[in-house]
């Protein structure tokens, strides 16, 4: 299913800079771009592999690098495209456990931690941390985290005091390539999110995922299986 159009640029990556910019060739010039994915990113973020940028209104930098070239389409490593994505599975009732839920609020501060969405599930409010799975594992599973991440950590926590309180709490894992099969934590990554999880489904946490990817054909952002397989 079709949910967004984007008009892109092609790329191709030739080195990552910092977190937060990617050295890319463009035509013939060498063009620094914005990512906003501050994971490692290493099967991507590789020189020669190609990349799909958007145009942006920054000050510095002219293009925001959302996909990388992936089993022939592209993997959406695109953090805000991702979140506009579930965004709008949401408002357009595109997926069947979401049918029930609205979108309340964004941003929710809870002392001293932020989760994404405050959902709104049969006049019950969900809750809910969006976590991005781009690395591919184990053949066809979506994975996170590729590195240790203590903000990740406290964010997982949080959601499994919320359970005990009695309140109803959610991660969604978007799995941002094509010709995935199911979620799997990245144990070598961060052991420690691997076990917070473990912890989160048997206090009640309620962890699902779905994957989009990428179309550079129809230049579309495809949502593919609605509700991938977990394996905690």
């Amino acid at each position: 299913m079709i949910i967004s159009n984007i008009e892109y640029v092609p790329c191709t990556i030739i080195e990552r800079i910092n977190r937060f910019v990617v050295k890319t060739r463009i035509g013939n010039e060498d063009v620094l771009v914005h990512i906003n994915n501050t994971g490692r990113l290493r099967e991507y973020l590789v020189k020669g592999k190609q990349g799909f940028c958007i145009p942006i209104n920054g000050k510095k930098l002219k293009y925001r690098l959302f996909a990388v070239r992936d089993r022939g389409y592209g993997a959406l490593i695109d953090t805000f495209l991702q979140e506009k994505s579930f965004e709008i599975i949401v408002n357009n009732k595109y997926i069947k456990w979401l049918k029930p839920c609205s979108i309340i609020r964004r941003n929710i501060r809870i002392e001293n931690v932020v989760l994404d969405y405050l959902l709104k599930c049969r006049d019950k409010p969900v809750y809910t941390e969006l976590k991005s799975a781009v690395l591919r594992i184990n053949n066809g599973y979506a994975s996170y985290p590729d590195a240790p991440t203590i903000r990740g950590r406290r964010q997982i926590e949080k959601l499994i005091e919320i359970s005990r309180k009695g309140f109803k709490s959610l991660i969604v894992f978007v799995a941002g390539l094509p010709f995935v099969k199911g979620f799997k934590p990245f144990i070598e990554g961060d052991p420690v999110i691997a076990l917070l999880l473990e912890k989160a489904l048997k206090n009640g946490v309620m962890i699902k995922s779905f994957n989009v990817f990428f179309d550079p054909y129809t230049r579309s952002i495809i949502l593919d299986k609605e509700d991938l397989k977990i394996n905690i």
